[in-house]
Order: structure tokens, then C-alpha cells, then sequence
């Protein structure tokens, strides 16, 4: 506890001599970092950095622990989860079935495995066919300090990998038509999940990934394109809350990725990010995302990419065997949200 306090008041006495408001850039050269009240606190990037490397040292020494339990839903019990366990005990008892696909939803910073968006992804995907439907629950989410959230991503990749595996080794689960789902910190959650996979998972979705204190020139601390063998990163409130350059193997921007209409005064950003997990259930539920092909992503976000719709639907199951690329997506300001071509 002393360490931790000393490395806190170092990193507070170091911020004294910040930036310029000015000269920031968020997740250029340091983060607007989310407080619990919905407020940011500017953090240089070499303060922050140096901080985050003294905090994993504690992780990598087990002096903090990371619990994570896991909630299976099926056709069988739709709406009531079944915990499980890597143990034959468990899965044994419960209605998981590996000849269907499954699919990890992983919620973000503050959150629950009773969130909202878990049940909306979930009854999006059940309303399609049988599946695994399997909602992860990691408690360090819940943190009041949101720094302390980011330090527990890679251990809870780890263990969200660890029963991917064990489900992989014995039930015979396939990788070939495994996603791993996270919004927010829960994006980079999946990130580390399919870095840690005994074999390459087939798609993981990227639900407006977080910036705060994560590097796009550090890709393996964060969710990157070649995490799966298909990445798709819905992108709502970039440059905020989200990145603003593209992660995915295919990147989409609904309203140009940055805020999204009908979320009225968001100063803190939350409805836009929080939007993502929203379209995302529509897009598997009706397929009605329709999607124009960018030359970048600064096009996109500058809303500069024609008026000609493209055959890519946005949150497509079919989208790993046809997607690369960054695409502009027009979005209606309420549900529903997608407009079809």
C-alpha cells in the first residue's frame, strides 16, 4: 500500500508541470483520463507511462488480485445465466453445447455482467440461432479509479483466453467461429484474450475501444488488428472516450465517429460511447447497418466519402471473409439507428 501511495504522489507531483492545455493532444502526448463524477484529469503521456509500468510490476508480482466469473445463456435459459467454471464439473452441468458458435461479451470501466448491453448483444445473437452465449463479469471494471480498471485488462484477457482454451481442449470448441465482443477497457480485455488463445480466434469486435491510457503506437497493449483473424472496431466517440484511428482489420465510423446524433449535450461523451454496444445488438439483430467504403479514416470522420453505399453491412457475421478498410456509417439520431441502402 505504501508503494502504491508513493507512485501516486510522484505521478501528482510530476503533473504539476503538465502540459499546456494548448499543446494537448489526447492519446497523442498524454489522456484526458475519465473520473467516476464524469470529469477528466490531464495526465502527460511519460508520467502516465511511467506509473502504468510501475503498477504492471505489481500485477506481474501478484500483489493485486483479479477475479472474473463468466455467466453461460442459451436457447435453454435465455434469460438466466448459468455460472461457469474451467472445470468438467461445471461445464459438464451447464447447457453449453460446442457444436454451436460461441460468443464472449466482455462490458467495459463501472460496469456489470448486468449491464444493459450484455442483454441486448446477447438477445440480439440468441433471436439469430443457437449459441454459446457466454457474458463475462471482471470486478476490477468497477474500480473508482479508472487507471486501476486499465491495470487489470491483461490478466483478464488471461483468464477470459484460459476458458476460451479449456472449452477449445475439452469440449472441442472451435476457434473457427469464436467472438470475443468488448466494449470500451472490455475491448482491449478481448484484445488480450486473443493475444493468449491456444490458436487464433476468429473474430473479435471492438465496441469503441478505449483511449485513455492506451497507446495506438503500442499495439500490443491494446486491441489490434491481428488479435483474431478478423478485427472489427465500431467507432463512436473517438479522440474522447474511444479511439479515433482505426483498430480494426475493418474500421467503422458511425457519424464520423466522434459523437453521434440524438446524444444531446454529452460533454462527457458516455451516450456516444455507450452507443456502439447499442447500434452493434441492432446490426446482429437486423442487418440494417448500411456502410460507405473510405479512402481513410480521416475521410470518414470527415464525412468525405461520396454518397455510395457499399455492399458491407456494418456488424455483418459475414464481414471476416469480405472487410478491410475504414467506412463511413450514416446513423438515424433513434432506433432504429441503421439505414438500410
Amino acid at each position: 500500500m505504501k508503494t502504491f501511495v508513493l507512485l501516486a504522489f510522484v505521478a501528482l507531483a510530476a503533473s504539476a508541470y503538465a502540459l499546456e492545455e494548448s499543446e494537448r493532444v489526447n492519446g497523442e502526448n498524454g489522456w484526458y483520463v475519465p473520473q467516476q463524477d464524469g470529469s477528466f484529469e490531464w495526465v502527460d503521456m511519460d508520467v502516465a507511462e511511467e506509473w502504468m509500468d510501475a503498477q504492471e510490476r505489481m500485477e506481474d508480482r501478484g500483489l493485486t488480485t483479479v477475479p472474473v466469473n463468466f455467466y453461460l445463456y442459451t436457447k435453454s435459459n435465455p434469460t438466466k445465466g448459468k455460472s461457469i467454471k474451467a472445470t468438467a464439473k461445471s461445464i459438464d452441468a451447464s447447457n453449453f453445447n460446442a457444436d454451436h458458435p460461441t460468443r464472449f461479451v466482455i462490458h467495459g470501466w463501472t460496469q456489470s455482467y448486468v449491464n444493459s448491453m450484455n442483454k441486448d448483444i446477447r438477445d440480439a445473437w440468441l433471436s439469430k440461432g443457437d449459441y454459446n452465449i457466454i457474458v463475462v463479469d471482471w470486478a476490477r471494471a468497477r474500480s473508482v479509479d479508472y487507471a486501476t480498471s486499465v491495470m487489470a485488462v491483461a490478466k483478464t484477457g488471461k483468464k477470459v483466453a484460459a476458458m476460451a482454451n479449456f472449452l477449445k481442449d475439452y469440449r472441442g470448441m472451435s476457434f473457427d467461429n469464436l467472438y470475443f465482443i468488448g466494449h470500451s477497457l472490455g475491448a482491449h480485455v478481448a484484445g488480450y484474450a486473443g493475444k493468449n488463445a491456444d490458436g487464433q480466434v476468429h473474430t473479435i469486435v471492438g465496441l469503441d475501444p478505449a483511449l485513455p491510457l492506451f497507446s495506438y503506437n503500442k499495439p500490443n497493449k491494446r486491441l489490434n488488428s491481428d488479435d483474431a483473424w478478423y478485427v472489427e472496431s465500431i467507432q463512436t466517440n473517438g479522440g474522447t472516450l474511444g479511439f479515433l484511428k482505426p483498430i480494426g482489420k475493418g474500421a467503422f465510423y458511425p457519424n464520423g465517429g466522434k459523437s453521434q446524433p440524438g446524444c444531446i449535450a454529452d460533454v462527457t461523451g458516455a451516450c456516444s460511447h455507450g452507443r456502439s454496444t447499442t447500434y452493434y445488438a441492432e446490426a446482429v439483430a437486423q442487418d440494417n447497418f448500411g456502410t460507405i467504403k473510405c479512402n481513410d479514416y480521416e475521410n470518414a470522420v470527415a464525412k468525405e466519402c461520396g454518397s455510395t453505399y457499399s455492399s458491407v453491412r456494418m456488424g455483418a457475421d459475414t464481414n471476416a471473409y469480405m472487410v478491410a478498410g475504414d467506412f463511413y456509417v450514416p446513423v438515424n439520431s433513434k432506433a432504429p439507428f441503421g439505414m438500410i441502402n
